[in-house]
C-alpha cells in the first residue's frame, strides 16, 4: 500500500517539553496524530531517531521502496551539517520535503544553512506543526 514516511531527527522526540516557545507544546504524538487524522486517506509511516546512521538507513529503506510517495523530513540540527544525509537523500528516487517548526532563518546563523535543501524536492519552514502538514499536501499535489 502507499505511504507517506513522515522521518524526524534528533530531539524531536522531546517535541512538548524542549523549548515550548519556539517549538509549541504539540507533542510529536500529537502532530503524528493530527496528521493521520487530517489525511485519512493517506497511509503513514512515523519514524523518529536521534541517530544519524538510523535516519539515512530509513531514508534508503522508504526512499526505494515503489509504494512510498514521498518523505517529509525534519532532519533536526543535521539538517546543517549532515552531508551524509544529503547524499542519502541525492541517492533515492522518492521526493522529499525538508520540513521544520520553526522559521530557521528566523533564528541563530547557523540555523540558516541547510546542506539537505539543495537535494529535497522543497523546504517548508515556519509554521509551527502546521509545516508537517503542507509537507504532506507537497506531496499529494505532485
Amino acid at each position: 500500500m502507499a505511504y507517506i514516511l513522515v522521518l524526524n531527527g534528533p530531539n524531536l522526540n522531546l517535541l512538548g517539553r524542549r523549548e515550548p516557545e519556539i517549538y509549541g507544546k504539540q507533542t510529536l504524538d500529537d502532530i503524528n496524530a493530527g496528521l493521520a487524522a487530517r489525511f485519512p486517506c493517506v497511509e503513514f509511516r512515523f519514524v523518529q531517531h536521534n541517530g544519524e546512521g538510523e535516519l539515512i538507513g530509513e531514508l534508503h529503506a522508504s526512499g526505494f521502496d515503489p509504494e512510498c510517495l514521498g518523505i517529509v523530513l525534519n532532519a533536526g540540527a543535521y539538517t546543517h551539517y549532515s552531508y551524509a544525509i544529503a547524499d542519502a537523500i541525492a541517492a533515492i528516487p522518492a521526493p522529499v520535503v525538508e520540513t521544520h517548526i520553526s522559521n530557521v532563518h528566523a533564528r541563530e546563523s547557523f540555523r540558516r544553512e541547510s546542506v539537505i535543501a539543495p537535494v529535497c524536492t522543497g523546504t517548508i519552514s515556519g509554521f509551527g506543526a502546521e509545516s508537517y502538514a503542507l509537507a504532506v499536501m507537497a506531496i499529494i499535489d505532485r
